[in-house]
């Protein structure tokens, strides 16, 4: 039987079994109930509020278990956020993937136990790492950001619905991710929610990791993530100011979306390409009196490839011409090389003439969805997008220029890691633009959970962001991360506005991630001096 927590410093020298309790009903609910408030922090909700306070029970859970029952309870923490957040999966799967439901379950717990993973280091190395207030408060910020920046890019990378991406109308907060992007912004909230709880904890005499918590040390650190949160809230409230000036000073463009609501069953019919084409030149035609610049029509708008197919491309050029507006049009693309035929997911550059500009290739397939990853192994599996073999990946960074403008097309799930829309600014873009296919998560979240990774591109770039879908959410997004004009889900619309073309770069699209990268290398030196100030175990002599 496990012995009672002390309530004084005198418990720092016992063992970590001596002071530490077993799981029981009591911290499952706790645990369930921050992995429930995490999911109810991000789109549709509307709760974003709850990111402030979701880990504090968590952290309850934790205050008294070793490392390795925190491994546990941060993993179930994390895997029923994940479920709640990502559980359009299944239906994607079963509806387009065609997989059984049983199937789709699977494969829905198995990513979702992935992304639980980060939350259970996360909850052991604090443990391991912050035995006092003070460590901890230091240790977990930092290492929640290593730990998002960790999956940014392991498993070819997965940031979708970051801590810091569930604040994304709280505008003044968010203008600080043209610093430290989106890391940054988690760091805060995380700082905030451990303050919050070692002051409640040193309110109530209970203890930490078998140590009391002073009042006036759990004073100051709430002290301090809250005049962290109220400098991020002041240099956003400036920032928002300049932002303002420098787009009523920039030179401009007048651009219009088009969104064909083309159903997903219909797209790739044969039956329906012509009808599917007509539907969107019907749409440019629409916008003619609006006199756009440009017009941008969402990924695959057309369902056959583009300058290959003559008789259907020469409709598209008459209807552009008609328009006389220049065009981004998502199409697919092959050409051949060395081993036969190479499918590319692809954004074309027309003139007001059709004639063609320019052509950029998506960078960042989607996993099972234009490709599959570890074929050799999995020859099972294929992937949702059958009427092609895999595409091949696009170079990062690459722009289409027009008019003395140049414009970073970021191809759906291109846009959800910042690199991409980074390296497009780097190249010189002054304009960004989305082309998507949201039809594939029917009336879920998704498309809500999708559309807020762009406000972040556009802050972190101050970029001016087209987004152009299928069957919505389209729109637009400013500079400062306000989202404007946009389209419901499942309805044919177009929209048009005259956006400002900024050509600052911000510190994020110089730096990159060096914030992240400094909290992983912090958390790895702390690491390195735990383990060494470890002390030798005694040897046992027979």
């Amino acid at each position: 039987m496990p012995l009672p927590l002390a309530a004084s410093h005198h418990d720092a020298g016992l063992t970590d079994k001596t002071m530490t309790r077993p799981i029981d009903r009591s911290k499952l609910f706790l645990t369930l109930l921050s992995g429930v408030l995490l999911t109810a922090a991000f789109p549709r909700t509307g709760g974003f509020w709850m990111a402030w306070v979701a880990l504090i029970p968590l952290l309850l859970a934790l205050r008294d278990v070793s490392s390795k029952d925190g491994l546990r309870l941060g993993w179930l923490c994390g895997l029923t956020h994940a479920v709640g957040l990502i559980y359009w999966l299944a239906h994607t799967m079963t509806a387009y993937g065609h997989l059984p439901l049983y199937i789709a379950i699977g494969v829905l717990l198995l990513l979702s136990t992935y992304i639980g993973l980060y939350t259970a280091f996360f909850s052991a190395l604090l443990i391991h790492l912050g035995k006092t207030t003070t460590r901890a408060l230091i240790v977990a910020p930092l290492l929640w950001a290593a730990l998002e920046y960790l999956r940014s890019f392991l498993l070819s990378g997965f940031t979708w619905g970051y801590l810091g991406h569930s604040q994304h109308r709280w505008l003044t907060l968010i203008q600080s991710a043209d610093l430290w992007g989106v890391y940054g912004l988690s760091a805060v909230i995380v700082f905030v929610n451990m303050a919050l709880f070692f002051f409640i904890l040193s309110r109530t005499g209970k203890a930490w990791q078998g140590q009391t918590i002073p009042r006036p040390t759990a004073g100051r650190g709430l002290l301090v993530a809250m005049l962290c949160l109220a400098l991020t809230l002041t240099y956003g409230f400036v920032r928002r100011s300049q932002i303002e000036d420098l787009q009523a000073k920039a030179p401009t463009l007048r651009v219009g979306l088009a969104q064909g609501n083309i159903p997903q069953a219909e797209k790739w019919d044969p039956a329906f390409q012509i009808s599917s084409t007509k539907q969107y030149i019907q749409l440019s035609g629409q916008l003619k009196p609006e006199k756009p610049d440009l017009i941008v029509w969402p990924e695959t708008a057309t369902p056959f490839y583009l300058f290959r197919n003559k008789a259907l491309t020469r409709m598209v050029q008459r209807g552009v011409r008609n328009t006389g507006s220049a065009h981004i049009i998502g199409s697919p693309a092959v050409r051949q090389n060395d081993t036969g035929l190479a499918y590319f997911n692809s954004a074309y550059l027309l003139d007001a003439q059709g004639t063609l500009l320019a052509r950029y290739d998506k960078a960042h397939l989607v996993p099972f969805g234009e490709y599959v990853p570890f074929k050799k192994w999995l020859p099972f599996l294929g992937k949702m997008v059958a009427q092609v073999g895999d595409f091949h990946a696009g170079p990062p960074g690459g722009v289409l220029e027009y008019n003395g403008h140049r414009i970073g097309p970021l191809i759906c799930y291109d846009g959800i890691f910042p690199d991409l829309a980074r390296a497009a600014v780097n190249n010189g873009a002054d304009l960004l633009v989305n082309l998507t296919n949201d039809a594939w998560y029917g009336r879920t979240s998704a498309p809500y959970q999708h559309l807020i990774q762009y406000v972040f591109r556009a802050v972190e770039t101050r970029r001016s962001l087209i987004r152009a879908t299928n069957t919505g959410i389209s729109g637009m997004i400013q500079p400062d991360g306000r989202i404007v004009d946009t389209t419901g889900l499942f309805e044919s619309a177009t929209r048009v506005r005259t956006v400002a073309c900024l050509q600052n770069r911000t510190l994020y699209v110089r730096i990159g991630d060096t914030f992240a990268r400094i909290c992983l290398a912090i958390v790895g030196v702390l690491g390195l001096l735990q383990w060494f100030r470890q002390p030798a175990k005694p040897s046992v002599k027979g």
